[in-house]
């Protein structure tokens, strides 16, 4: 047998053995069946849910779910098509259920439901959607079962078909590929199927049957021993039923429970498609568009200052994420890697908007079967449907094992939640969020230590080089001598004078109506500075009860702490022309020292050097981007607490950055 035909059956059946929802193995089934050219499709489901199946795939790409309700009385067939149903449940040591994870009687109490995702991405809606497209007749094979057994198994990761024909990554799974049990509901599907193969061959000449990875070698040897002898019912019965299954429409905010792949990503599949572009990759493509479109929407939402999610740091993240992908076992990440790595390498925000881009799917707004009433909510293995029932569900085009992860991230708040914060503020009761104040006394230190250090280099003296390095090389009148071969080092004298204030100016022209709130904050203890600021206005930003956030217009800060009079109050700085002037006004004239640091993205301009002049002091100005762009960001972001108390549950609502 050469490698070409280790996936046929016999000369007529071939199968495509394939891992329910992913995308590269339906890329891989549509070119399959494009190139094999068959005339005829089997299909591993049962005959009852071919008319709703197909009608879905024709809807595509709004997605569905064909489902039936396994306890409705009325879901039995007739007489000459009831089957046995006291198959044993199929048990391996690997699946066992924890005392924890036994269902609970709640989950008892509710419906069962098995159905049939319409995802784009599952390879046997891939293969329905070809075989529909090029008129090749399609029979659904499955055995009719009253209520269904869902089987799970740890699969590879099917990027693996982008490095290994499909019949080598099928012939890696034959020996984890877990036998049937004799009585078991899996050994008689199989059996079924077996049977129904071997009855369509004598009617057709090449038929493609897909079926699940882990079934296709038993489905095969059924084959090879022959028929069982039983007349096959889903020729005569189609799935008679007074139940039969129902399509309903699926909830866009919850698609990404019932895709094989995350919305975003199927969204991509499905717009390739309709402008003929190649999909092959999408798989590693599709991630990075969505991290792009991630950032498009984080900007949009916290429009920062700078983007400091530069492609140095979307390098980081995507190094995070190969290690933390690896480190899974796998090739390709999963979302939960995704926002992980999203969360540690750019904070909260940027984590909840990949999440947001993460379960897009805007053709899912287009629904002209469906009413707003219509449509199914999916969770976690189980739905609310629209007549109200609550069920569980069970897939029957179930892939690997899913396995739910928890990732702490602040979400945002809603509208409703907002006005009712706003509703129990206290206005006589406001306080810092000490870790922030941490941060920004950290940042205003190091500050003043590097304009300490520039109060020196004017008086720097230079000399040639004889016994002493003195305070370092002096590179440029070393390179401007270069000809005489001597060396200049530089001696730079003690510092004269101190700093004592410090002034930030972030944003600079500074809007009057979008910094609003103007304000003195005096120090709690000796360690934190006396701080005068102009910033948002703090209400019309609520993120948490009692905690709102902020952003720094401009501020200085007064080292060591004392009283200092209002400066947005005070009469004798009313010549000021724009919030920049009076802050610097106050900054100068409060100082007790000559010498006044001052960032900002743009040199003093005439007038804040006349207004310092006019004080006896000086700026020393130190360009606000020799600091990060990530760094300026997280301390222009403060919060404000209605109250000290607040400080206790406060870490619960603060999202990071």
């Amino acid at each position: 047998m050469g490698a070409n035909d280790f996936l046929n059956i016999t000369d007529r059946i071939s199968v495509l053995p394939v891992i329910h929802g992913s995308g590269d193995f339906a890329v891989e089934v549509r070119d399959r069946i494009l190139k094999l050219e068959p005339d005829c499709v089997a299909i591993p489901l049962p005959p009852s849910f071919q008319d709703e199946v197909e009608a879905g795939v024709d809807g595509l790409p709004f997605v569905s779910m064909v489902s039936v309700n396994e306890d409705d009385p009325s879901y039995l067939r007739d007489e000459e098509a009831l089957f046995d149903e006291t198959w044993e449940q199929e048990k391996r040591p690997e699946d066992g259920l924890d005392a924890e994870d036994e269902p609970s009687a709640d989950e008892t109490n509710l419906s069962s439901y098995n159905y049939v995702p319409i995802d784009p991405c599952q390879p046997v809606i891939s293969a329905l959607r070809v075989a529909m497209g090029e008129r090749i007749p399609r029979v659904f094979i499955d055995l009719e079962v009253e209520r269904f057994q869902q089987d799970f198994h740890t699969l590879p990761d099917p990027y693996a078909l982008k490095k290994v024909p499909m019949e080598a990554f099928a012939a890696s799974l034959l020996t984890v590929a877990p036998k049937p049990s004799g009585s078991s509901q899996r050994a008689a599907r199989i059996r079924w199927m077996a049977d129904a193969l071997l009855e369509l061959e004598a009617r057709y000449k090449r038929i493609v049957f897909i079926c699940s990875a882990m079934d296709w070698p038993w489905i095969r040897l059924a084959c090879l021993e022959g028929p069982s002898g039983e007349e096959k019912l889903f020729e005569l019965h189609s799935g008679v039923s007074l139940n039969p299954p129902r399509r309903h429409g699926v909830s866009e905010d919850t698609l990404a429970f019932l895709l094989g792949e995350f919305p975003y990503l199927t969204y991509l599949y499905e717009k390739k498609r309709e402008e003929f572009m190649g999909d092959s990759n999408l798989s590693i493509d599709g991630v990075k568009e969505l991290l792009l479109e991630a950032r498009e929407l984080w900007l949009k939402e916290l429009r920062p200052s700078q983007n400091w999610v530069t492609p140095q740091r979307l390098q980081i993240f995507l190094q995070y994420v190969r290690n933390l992908t690896l480190q899974g076992r796998r090739l390709t990440p999963d979302l939960f890697t995704l926002v992980l790595a999203a969360k540690q390498t750019a904070g909260d925000a940027f984590a909840l908007s990949l999440i947001e881009v993460a379960r897009k799917y805007p053709y899912q707004r287009e629904a002209p079967e469906f009413g707003e009433d219509e449509f199914v909510h999916v969770g976690v293995d189980r739905a609310v449907f629209p007549d109200g029932d609550v069920g569980t569900l069970k897939s029957r085009l179930g892939g690997s094992a899913v396995v739910w992860r928890r990732v702490s991230l602040k979400p945002k708040p809603t509208p409703f939640e907002k006005r009712e914060w706003a509703q129990r503020w206290n206005p006589f009761g406001m306080c810092s969020w000490p870790p922030e104040d941490d941060a920004i006394e950290s940042f205003h230190t190091h500050v003043r230590e590097q304009a300490k250090a520039l109060l020196g280099e004017d008086l720097a003296r230079t000399e040639k080089f004889s016994t002493s390095i003195k305070d370092g090389l002096d590179i440029r009148e070393t390179l401007r001598n270069w000809h005489t071969g001597d060396l200049y080092v530089k001696e730079i004298p003690p510092a004269r004078g101190n700093l004592e204030v410090v002034v930030f100016l972030f944003d600079t022209s500074a809007d009057p109506e979008k910094y609003s709130w103007r304000t003195m904050w005096y120090a709690e203890h000796e360690q934190e500075s006396t701080l005068c600021m102009y910033a948002t206005p703090f209400g019309d930003n609520l993120v948490g009860p009692g905690i709102a956030e902020s952003r720094y217009g401009g501020a200085f800060f007064v080292f060591p702490p004392r009283h200092v009079e209002d400066v947005w109050r005070d009469p004798r700085f009313h010549y000021a022309q724009t919030l920049e002037e009076r802050l610097i006004a106050g900054a100068c004239f409060h100082s007790r020292e000559r010498f006044i640091a001052l960032v900002s993205p743009l040199p003093p301009n005439s007038r804040w050097r006349r207004i310092a002049r006019l004080h006896n002091k000086h700026l020393i100005h130190i360009p606000i981007g020799r600091f990060s762009g990530e760094t300026i960001a997280r301390i222009r972001r403060f919060h404000v607490l209605n109250g000290k108390s607040i400080r206790s549950y406060a870490a619960r609502f603060i999202r990071e950055m």
